[in-house]
């Protein structure tokens, strides 16, 4: 392998003293290499063109692929920036997002929802206090596929008001066999806020009790 040909793979493998030049230098690096080579060439055993146009070729795969990380990172950039765009303009709105959480405040619950990819002949919602007590069960009957929203009128099972505070629900769902039918659970949350500095793209701050989610998380807007 010759002078030029080394130099050039050192530097698309990162390595060799020209790893961390620019385009620009590599170019200029490559020309000198490449006139000091022409100049003492052995007469009786020239460079050939294809050689020549190989090595050129080469160098210019190099600036191509550092242009277009250039431009890669310049699409990520916006993408990142119209995501968090997005998810300002959801800051004070109320989100249906992945959970098992209901709030009760003065006595109203936030609704919750439940999602089937198939029917269920049987679906009953336990709520559950701090301690993880069932406090109360909803017998929703029969459920078709789809999402669904649950609106808990915020009484205990005697009859009395649930104190205000946190409370969970599971989904307990069966066919006609008596068989479990799978749910996905989600609650309702306001945004406070949006954070950035995440791997993945900005998160929403849904208060305290509800953990931060990302902006695809989202199911619905209220």
């Amino acid at each position: 392998m010759n002078t030029i040909d080394q130099t050039v793979l050192n530097t698309v493998n990162g390595q060799g003293p020209g790893a961390q030049a620019n385009s620009a230098e590599m170019r200029e690096n490559f020309m000198t290499l490449l006139v000091a080579q022409l100049k003492n060439q052995d007469p009786l055993n020239p460079m050939e063109n294809a050689e020549m146009t190989s090595q050129l070729a080469q160098i210019n795969t190099v600036s191509g692929i550092e242009q277009l990380n250039d431009t890669m990172t310049g699409i990520n950039g916006q993408i990142e920036q119209g995501k968090f765009m997005q998810a300002t303009a959801l800051i004070g709105k109320a989100v249906l997002v992945p959970g098992e959480r209901v709030l009760v405040g003065e006595g109203v619950p936030t609704p919750f929802a439940m999602e089937f990819n198939r029917p269920a002949d049987s679906v009953k919602v336990n709520i559950l206090d701090g301690a993880g007590q069932v406090v109360r069960t909803l017998d929703m009957g029969k459920i078709n596929a789809g999402m669904h929203t649950v609106e808990w009128d915020g009484k205990l099972t005697d009859g009395s008001v649930a104190p205000d505070g946190a409370y969970r629900f599971q989904v307990e769902a069966t066919n006609a066999d008596g068989r479990n039918v799978p749910s996905e659970v989600f609650n309702y949350a306001q945004v406070f806020a949006v954070s950035t500095g995440h791997p993945d793209g900005p998160r929403l701050d849904l208060g305290g009790i509800f953990e931060p989610v990302r902006l695809e998380d989202i199911r619905q807007v209220v």
